[in-house]
């Protein structure tokens, strides 16, 4: 009842036309969709009867099964090794609606996916869980925005809600191979202080190389010495942060626009909505301020097949908002889990000062759940841009002189992202 009375108490002291239009900021600020053209809505809490997404925007005729998803699914999914949470979900992925079943392809209209939750465990917090804070978790935040929170598991607050991010990314990187061959691969390269070597080869990087090590690092011998520095924080009880570096190759030159819509301001604003993100660099980051420009500038060439490149790629692969060709390399840094199995000073909703130790399951590190994750908000961020660019850019069929032919004049498939055969 708190925020509502807060609200009353200040839409009171302005009238009536105050709280008509305090009422109204408040029903607009949902929070819970993603995209313009190409858009997520995700749903469910921690601990209710599932989780899911809707897709709104995806292209027709788009080859899609669950096996893909799935992929994507079963590399954020809990218990996957002693450096993840051991809650056992399978997180099967159910899609509801927009795929054809006969024919395997998208229909072109909304596309919902169902991952019900099976191994939930909600006794273990009750007690003083159900009154006092976790620092640093949601629960207090929560609590002030709308009066009530899920205690358990943390409901939308937890990394369970990004099963619909990850089940929606799978998607989107379907119709990116299809459209241009892009790929998109996150990994984790710093676990606290441990980190990858300065000259590692972002652009040779696979998801095979990602895939053989638990911590997802692909470099064997940073990953070794990642795991033994988590393994040690995790016999302790308490909790370690990173960082994960996502790169998507063969993107296409001119995605993005100018000024508020950037495209790395996009992809700032998804990775940064992530749980426990608490940091994001395109590029050479912050490191960049250390050059001076003659050492940052990427100079241009062209190579042998007539197209305009760059000899470095400090820019990360974005100039002036737009997508130059080059790989796009983004880093998001992620703090230590905030449930942790030490004693720690809070407080009740009442105000009463008290310790608490968590309780329940969680992730001694986010990082190795958190590199599917960054790659579908990434996937998702290109996506969209992708749809945008098609929409003002590359609607109309101009040619040499000029002029432009109308839309009659150009066949339906060739004016899509899906090729005719599809």
């Amino acid at each position: 009842m708190r925020c509502f009375v807060a609200l009353a108490a200040a839409a009171s002291a302005f009238g009536p036309r105050a709280s008509y239009a305090s009422r109204s900021t408040v029903r607009m600020g949902m929070g819970n969709s993603f995209g313009r053209l190409f858009r997520i809505s995700t749903w469910g809490e921690s601990h209710g009867g599932g989780v899911g997404v809707v897709v709104d925007g995806c292209p027709p005729r788009v080859p899609l099964s669950e096996v893909p998803i799935q992929f994507e699914l079963d590399r954020r999914r809990p218990g996957q090794s002693r450096l993840t949470t051991p809650r056992n979900e399978s997180d099967q992925v159910e899609i509801l609606s927009g795929v054809d079943k006969e024919s395997g392809v998208t229909l072109g209209t909304p596309i919902a996916m169902l991952v019900r939750n099976k191994d939930q465990r909600s006794q273990d917090y009750k007690g003083g869980m159900t009154q006092a804070y976790r620092p640093s978790h949601a629960d207090a935040t929560y609590d002030a925005k709308y009066g009530v929170r899920a205690v358990a598991g943390g409901g939308r607050s937890s990394a369970r809600e990004t099963i619909g991010r990850v089940a929606g990314g799978a998607v989107a990187r379907e119709v990116l191979r299809l459209y241009a061959g892009v790929e998109v691969v996150g990994y984790v390269s710093k676990v606290q202080d441990v980190g990858m070597p300065d000259d590692f080869d972002v652009d040779a990087v696979t998801i095979d190389d990602v895939e053989a090590s638990m911590v997802r690092c692909p470099h064997p011998e940073s990953a070794e010495r990642m795991i033994a520095r988590i393994d040690e924080i995790r016999r302790k009880g308490n909790s370690i942060g990173g960082v994960v570096t996502c790169v998507a190759q063969n993107v296409p030159a001119g995605l993005g626009s100018p000024v508020f819509d950037k495209l790395e301001a996009e992809l700032a604003k998804a990775c940064m909505s992530l749980p426990a993100s608490k940091g994001f660099e395109v590029g050479s980051g912050f490191d960049g301020t250390l050059l001076a420009g003659k050492d940052h500038n990427d100079e241009f060439y062209v190579d042998a097949d007539g197209r305009t490149r760059t000899r470095s790629n400090r820019s990360g692969g974005i100039q002036g908002g737009i997508s130059n060709g080059e790989t796009i390399v983004v880093r998001v840094a992620f703090k230590p889990t905030s449930t942790i199995g030490q004693l720690q000073a809070t407080v009740t909703r009442d105000g009463e000062e008290v310790e608490l130790r968590g309780k329940g399951r969680h992730d001694p590190c986010v990082l190795p759940r958190a590199a599917p994750m960054v790659e579908s908000m990434v996937a998702l961020t290109l996506m969209d841009a992708l749809m945008q660019q098609k929409a003002q850019c590359e609607l109309l069929d101009f040619e040499a002189d000029g002029g432009f032919n109308p839309l009659g004049s150009k066949p339906v498939h060739d004016l899509g992202v899906v090729p005719a055969s599809a």
